[in-house]
């Protein structure tokens, strides 16, 4: 199987400010995004990456380049609408704590599956739209580049935590119980029976280990029963 690293753009001036950024052009990373962007993408460089897909939004873009900038190969690198920012409609470039006094607001908290955005786009059709995107891009990459390939989606927060709860079997309206910081990766492996969640909303840590051999193409997802003995350590810190 090939795996998937979901990396959220770094901090934004909108992240900072409170405002709902949506699809508004020309949002950028702040000091404090592009620190974290190239802290991400040092994590990264360890990792042999076949491909670098990023949302068309500026701030996805410079993230993307960020983990790049660490590769020492020459991963494709693609823009992909369908890991797009949800199209949040009215309420783009608007205030949170604004958006907050909106009836909306509370479905979009508790209900999810039922929020539809005024002159937007409704958050399950966000998911559809984005779970078809990655699952599609992950089969064309584990077709060309085999089941040991590792790839990156550089996208936005409500995009990677919908994918995320499709991932773990979650209704869409528990997916606001998912927390995907700025410049965060997640990690998902889609096995030929289910979804493989390796991990969510990492900051920090050694991922020399995605660069190992792939597992054995019979091998249970997730290990099978008792959860299987986990990857090789990195040969440098063997003893």
């Amino acid at each position: 199987m090939a795996t998937v690293i979901l990396v959220r753009h770094g901090r934004t001036t909108a992240n900072a400010s409170g405002v709902l950024a949506g699809r508004t052009p020309g949002v950028e990373l702040d000091d404090t995004g592009r620190d974290q962007a190239a802290r991400t993408g040092e994590r990264l460089g360890a990792v042999p990456l076949v491909a670098v897909v990023s949302s068309p939004l500026q701030r996805c873009r410079q993230t993307a380049q960020a983990v790049l900038d660490h590769q020492s190969g020459s991963p494709d690198a693609p823009v992909d609408d369908g890991i797009t920012e949800c199209d949040y409609g009215d309420w783009q470039g608007r205030s949170l704590s604004d958006l907050a006094s909106e009836d909306l607001w509370s479905v979009v908290q508790n209900q999810p599956s039922a929020a539809v955005f005024p002159g937007g786009e409704s958050l399950g059709a966000m998911q559809a739209r984005a779970v078809a995107a990655i699952r599609a891009r992950d089969a064309a990459i584990e077709a060309e580049h085999g089941p040991g390939a590792v790839w990156v989606a550089v996208s936005h927060g409500d995009i990677i935590k919908a994918v995320l709860a499709d991932a773990l079997g979650m209704h869409l309206d528990l997916f606001q119980r998912l927390h995907v910081n700025p410049a965060s990766a997640s990690i998902v492996s889609y096995g030929t029976t289910r979804p493989h969640v390796v991990a969510m909303n990492t900051d920090a840590g050694d991922l020399a280990w995605l660069g190992t051999k792939p597992p054995a193409a019979d091998a249970p997802v997730g290990g099978g029963v008792g959860g299987g003995a986990g990857p090789d350590a990195p040969t440098s810190a063997a003893s």
